[in-house]
């Protein structure tokens, strides 16, 4: 079983602060309401009655020890009697109640004082004088039938069963405080049950340990996102935001991890679709960019790539028309962009042999072309799950990123595609986590949207 990291689970939990705000007033709420208006008030009484032998004045008024052990024998039975339908219908016939000796016996308690001979007969009703009826009715019957049934004069009331005025069944406080236990917990148990099952990629101190590879960068979800649908250049349109300095993080990242060696190919991956590869590519792209690098942006997903959308251009002569052309054409497919330093090579049409293309000669020698004329070459490739495109392609290239998304890609799917790039010696320069809740990552240093 795997370890449980308890601060990794609070930080997970607080995806679930809001429903378990919610479902607590909600508890809370329907529990007072229902003690308070749907509730039928109860009241307890009670009547005390001891077992002793009377005695008349010529007799002695001495208790032997005998008549004290007999006594004590008889108060479980006596117990019984109370609750008899023998004592219990003459009290309903008595006080003409509208009820049977089973129901009324639910209303019935009888329970004897520990090493004493009394016994405390308790009855709860929603009419409080009714309670009181009741009770004193059942020991009177109960005295009468005992001289009957024994044919011994030995049990007397002690205490009358008095009206009770306070509502024995009022436990809004601690019904409310049980209702908000309840959904505290629940929604816990629930969260952890998801947490502990939970099989995706999520931001946490530890996260290089357990994906196996460097974290090259963190890029931080924004609500600019979702106020730019369909444009995703958040780097060249929102340059101080806090996804914008994210990117710029990655990037200085990149530049630093390859002091040494020098880097000009990336290739930008996935495991699966919609994890932000795409996103993270071009403005990866972008921000080279702007630090005066000449860019190239190339989309080497053959099948689905989208970047001449992302820029607004056209696709018809791309990357896959250009590996079946004269390599000595290859600046016709170069496409400008609007950002200064950023160039683009888009997919082209989608071929029959996408794998084919990536893995020829031609496709080598045009990259060692391109190198000799930009500073910085990405490419975006296609995701790693159920297709060897950029497995491939990740032979041809310096530096390698796979990119997650927070709290969405699976580990078993994110550890089949490290290891199929690892098998081909891919330089895997590490991971992007796309998507990552700010207050989780605590970044706080960043500017704020703009």
């Amino acid at each position: 079983m795997e370890e449980i990291d308890i601060k990794d689970f609070l930080g997970y939990l607080k995806k679930y602060l809001i429903p378990m705000i919610i479902v607590s007033i909600l508890a809370v709420g329907a529990s007072i309401f229902y003690n308070l208006t749907l509730k039928t008030p109860m009241y307890k009484t009670s009547t005390t009655v001891v077992l002793a032998q009377k005695t008349s004045e010529k007799e002695s008024t001495s208790v032997t020890l005998n008549d004290i052990n007999i006594n004590q024998k008889l108060v479980a039975t006596y117990t019984e009697i109370v609750k008899s339908k023998l004592v219990l219908e003459q009290v309903i016939d008595d006080l003409n109640l509208d009820t049977t000796t089973e129901k009324l016996a639910k209303h019935v308690t009888v329970t004897s004082v520990e090493d004493t001979e009394i016994l405390k007969i308790t009855v709860e009703d929603g009419n409080r004088i009714l309670a009181a009826q009741i009770a004193n009715k059942i020991a009177d019957v109960f005295t009468k039938e005992i001289v009957n049934i024994y044919q011994l004069n030995n049990v007397s009331v002690i205490d009358v069963a008095q009206v009770s005025d306070k509502q024995s069944n009022q436990t809004t406080i601690r019904d409310a405080a049980i209702a908000l236990l309840i959904s505290v917990f629940g929604i816990s148990a629930i969260a952890f049950i998801i947490y502990y099952f939970d099989d995706t990629i999520k931001y946490s101190e530890d996260l290089e340990k357990k994906v196996g590879l460097p974290i090259a960068g963190k890029i931080i979800k924004s609500e600019i996102e979702k106020r730019t649908i369909g444009d995703e250049l958040l780097v060249d349109k929102y340059p101080k935001s806090i996804v914008s300095e994210s990117v710029k993080s990655l990037r200085t990242n990149l530049q630093f991890s390859s002091v040494d060696d020098g880097f000009k190919t990336i290739l930008v991956t996935s495991s699966n679709a919609n994890e932000g590869k795409s996103f993270i590519s071009s403005n990866l792209a972008i921000s080279f960019a702007q630090a005066n690098k000449k860019v190239l942006l190339v989309d080497c997903d053959l099948r689905k790539g989208r970047l001449h959308k992302l820029f607004n251009l056209p696709n018809l002569n791309g990357f896959s028309t250009l590996l079946t052309d004269d390599l000595e054409n290859y600046k016709k497919y170069i496409k400008k962009t609007h950002i200064k330093n950023l160039s683009i090579i888009p997919r082209g049409v989608y071929p029959p042999n996408p794998s084919e293309l990536l893995g020829s000669q031609k496709c080598k020698d045009l990259i060692v072309a391109l190198k000799a004329k930009y500073d910085i070459i990405i490419f975006d490739g296609a995701p790693c799950n159920g297709v060897t495109d950029s497995v491939i392609m990740a032979t041809n290239v310096d530096e390698t990123l796979i990119v997650v998304r927070d709290a969405r890609t699976p580990k078993s799917t994110f550890d089949t595609t490290r290891d199929s790039l690892k098998k081909v010696n891919a330089h895997i320069t590490g991971v992007v986590l796309n998507g990552v809740n700010r207050k989780i990552a605590k970044y706080y240093s960043y500017y704020g949207d703009k």
